[in-house]
């Protein structure tokens, strides 16, 4: 069910979205298309306005209960600090505290279908609306909508963020106020058309989470699946035969990486990738690794304890970040900080999904006191437990690329999801397009 809600959210979009259409624009001798106006905030609409968010809302702030107090926290009101606006909409807020500390706090409550911002530091800008009452501290920023839809002004303050944010904070880390948040001016639409652009938006952000939810479903049903087949807990139809143990240097030749020396050019920038623990963490657990960011020469490579690994190998890091996976597509090198498997008597797919399981085992067989590494000599010995049919573990491997597949599909649905309301907002939020039929009149009369 949902996925077939999703599909069907995804459908209303897609479907929806030809019908944002503008018309035909007729420049003017000043490049601005006839029925629009230039303002401080760009090129809108004849008959939008131009407002101050203070003119739209009144706001404040809240506060902080004395730490010292530990009758002040733990209690049943939610208390929403910037950490909590990472997300759109908020429906639980990590802190609590008690009507105590409300009390004797500057705290404040807002009301579900607030629009809250963030003030200071990385999150400054961040803004998303609270579904649940709750208290603030005095790091956000509570926008209490007069005369306008409070998500329009949510998708406004998303799509404008980094340009208000640079524009009212000069150096340093950003930190805004109140009183410049009140100083924001921002297109005003008609209430009626406000409503008409944040339910559109609001759509697409459904779509958008939708889709959040069946990909950690499916992850969620790919990690069960793991913890089943990669045991021998669960068999596939056909398979019946006892599993085995193996030290790994029994079925995969074990090799290291190198850094060519830094002070000579001509070790670098060749045509040899050249795999850093950075390459493996930037796939997100995608399991094919294709290219790198940094290569070295042939020279380099001959001149330095790297080693080439043909394609199909498993590439591991075993130095400070342990036991993280990829399949290299096409031959390539990798630093000190890995060490790497060239399945000899096991199916490179297979072990591929069973290391990727290893991880708090292979961190038991860390040394040293700088930082953890693994050393060659235990991963030789290291034990796993296997089919020793060749064809189990490829049907092992097809269920689990199969999963992999499932789940990058739908991330490539939530991706362009994600495109769509990116344009949509680009539309939308500047009066390109037009949801709501423009009141004739006033802008003939602005016309003229």
């Amino acid at each position: 069910m949902a996925e077939q809600g999703s599909i069907l959210k995804e459908e209303t979009v897609r479907d929806a979205s030809p019908t944002y259409s503008a018309g035909v624009c007729i420049a003017t001798a000043e490049g601005v298309p006839l029925g629009y106006k230039r303002t401080e905030v760009g090129v809108i609409p004849e008959d939008w306005d131009v407002v101050s968010i203070g003119e739209l809302a009144k706001t404040y702030s809240g506060g902080t209960p004395s730490t010292n107090r530990p009758e002040y926290y733990g209690g049943d009101i939610p208390w929403i600090t910037s950490s909590d606006l990472n997300h759109r909409t908020i429906s639980e807020p990590e802190g609590r505290i008690t009507r105590l500390g409300l009390e004797k706090s500057s705290a404040k409550l807002v009301e579900p279908g607030t629009l809250v911002v963030a003030l200071y530091g990385a999150t400054a800008g961040v803004s998303a609306i609270t579904h649940v009452q709750a208290a603030i501290n005095q790091a956000v920023l509570a926008i209490v909508t007069k005369n306008a839809s409070a998500k329009f002004l949510l998708n406004m303050l998303s799509f404008k963020k980094n340009e208000y944010v640079e524009k009212l904070t000069q150096g340093g880390q950003p930190n805004l106020s109140g009183a410049l948040v009140r100083s924001i001016k921002v297109p005003a639409p008609s209430e009626e058309e406000q409503c008409a652009i944040a339910t559109a938006l609001s759509d697409a952000d459904a779509l958008i989470a939708s889709l959040d939810r069946l990909i950690a479903k499916k992850r969620a049903i790919k990690q069960a699946a793991m913890q089943q087949l990669l045991t021998g807990q669960t068999r596939l139809p056909g398979f019946t035969d006892e599993w085995g143990t193996e030290r790994l240097g029994e079925i995969a030749d074990i090799r290291s990486g190198g850094t060519p020396s830094t002070a000579m050019p001509a070790f670098w920038n060749g045509d040899v990738p050249w795999c850093t623990p950075t390459d493996i963490t930037e796939l997100g657990g995608r399991k094919y690794l294709s290219g790198t960011e940094r290569t070295i020469s042939h020279a380099g490579l001959r001149a330095s304890s790297a080693e080439s690994m043909p394609s199909g190998s498993i590439i591991m890091t075993t130095r400070a970040t342990i036991g993280e996976c990829a399949i290299n597509t096409v031959p390539m090198t990798t630093n000190q900080g890995f060490k790497n498997l060239i399945p000899s008597s096991c199916d490179a797919e297979f072990l591929y999904y069973l290391m990727t399981t290893k991880k708090a085992q292979l961190i038991q067989l860390c040394g040293g006191s700088t930082f953890l590494e693994i050393g060659k000599k235990s991963l030789l010995a290291f034990e796993v437990a296997l089919p020793q049919s060749h064809q189990e573990q490829q049907a092992i491997a097809t269920v689990l690329s199969d999963m992999d597949s499932e789940v990058e599909a739908l991330e490539h649905r939530r991706y362009k999801a994600r495109q769509l309301k990116q344009g949509m907002m680009q539309q939308l939020l500047t009066g390109r397009v037009r949801l709501v039929e423009p009141e004739v009149e006033n802008v003939r009369e602005a016309s003229a």
